[in-house]
């Protein structure tokens, strides 16, 4: 009986031991990878990689156009790439550099400064609608004289202006499927009235 009960504690002994340690090393694990992110910045579904057959996402579709240089960086900057390749759907309307360019001198640098991420990321997210807007959907919407609803809280008036379909005043230049959902080419910055 004292065998048994004696070889019964020393098995619980070693299970309790065993746990603990399991636990400490997995709490250590997390730590450890919750610290590289913290210094790489690099977590969430922003860096999926993209596997072989697999449609690109919004992010990853502007990362390989030159064009949307300026937009990628302050997507970067303001910390909101997991709000862009969410799995959706949403709908972006995606400003080429020119359209950066076309900002008051010295706004851009301003804004992708890390005091100035808040107000960069309002901007960026008036860019963003959540929801499935392709051109045909865009064109339903402007016949029936809705807005858009935006990721910033704002609404932007959808208009078709002789066959060409505006939003926000701006006009669709071009439209690319993503995995995600559409991102419309526009060549002006949706800048929302009150920052």
């Amino acid at each position: 009986m004292k065998i048994k009960l004696l070889s019964l504690l020393l098995v619980s002994f070693f299970v309790l031991t065993s746990c603990k340690k399991e636990a400490t090393e997995a709490k250590q694990e997390t730590s450890t990878t919750t610290k590289q992110e913290v210094k790489t910045g690099h977590k969430g579904q922003a860096n999926v990689k993209l596997t072989k057959g697999e449609q690109a996402n919004a992010l990853q579709v502007a990362k390989t156009i030159d064009d949307f240089s300026t937009l990628v960086a302050a997507i970067e900057a303001a910390g909101v790439q997991d709000a862009v390749v969410n799995a959706g759907p949403l709908t972006i309307f995606a400003p080429v550099n020119a359209a950066f360019d076309k900002l008051p001198k010295g706004t851009v640098e301003t804004l992708l400064k890390p005091e100035n991420k808040t107000k960069l990321a309002f901007i960026l997210t008036n860019h963003v609608a959540p929801a499935n807007y392709p051109i045909k959907q865009l064109k339903k919407e402007a016949k029936k004289g809705r807005k858009l609803y935006m990721a910033s809280g704002k609404y932007l008036v959808v208009e078709n202006k002789d066959g060409k379909i505006y939003v926000g005043g701006v006009p669709v230049l071009k439209s690319v499927k993503v995995s995600n959902g559409w991102i419309h080419v526009i060549d002006q910055v949706l800048v929302p009235s009150d920052k």
